[in-house]
């Protein structure tokens, strides 16, 4: 489907559309779903890592760091560990609004977007392609030209057929 000047396509993880720039990730206010599992041996003196921990911060929610080099990893904070649930609408919603200004002062032309909040929080696709659709209507996009929406489904025209529906809302 097309909105404005953004042409926006639904595929599964494993079958993307068109090469991207950046691709967005679920994120907490810790940073933990993107690190690394993987155990390493400290480089550093066990007293230094205990500093560090007790002056740790956490990520606002909402916001999106910028990592790594092109495909650019856009960590949206959408959930907060310390919450019963983890996960609240406002947080998707601004979250996305902050991958959109990311994009445009990066002058990205094409990006990836999982549905945030779905994966590891109960938001329903419905209510995700609903918030993207408002922030879509409320965002000026002079430079980013494709979207990919990863669908956690095979056949992704159930996605767009939704976000056709917010759109016209």
């Amino acid at each position: 489907m097309t909105f404005g000047s953004v042409r926006i396509v639904a595929a599964p993880e494993n079958n993307p559309p068109f090469s991207i720039e950046a691709m967005a990730y679920e994120e907490d206010t810790w940073l933990i779903m993107s690190a690394d599992p993987k155990v390493c041996e400290p480089q550093e003196h066990p007293i230094r890592l205990m500093t560090d921990l007790m002056n740790a911060r956490t990520e606002p929610v909402g916001s999106v760091l910028v990592e790594g080099k092109r495909p650019l990893r856009f960590l949206a904070v959408v959930h907060d560990v310390d919450q019963d649930p983890t996960w609240k609408e406002e947080w998707v919603e601004k979250a996305l609004v902050n991958i959109f200004q990311e994009a445009e002062q990066r002058r990205l032309r094409a990006i990836g977007l999982p549905m945030l909040g779905t994966l590891h929080g109960r938001l329903e696709y419905r209510r995700f392609t609903e918030l993207l659709g408002q922030v879509l209507m409320q965002t000026t996009l002079k430079h980013l030209r494709r979207l990919w929406l990863l669908s956690p489904v095979e056949n992704g025209q159930d996605i767009v057929e939704m976000l056709k529906t917010a759109l016209k809302n």
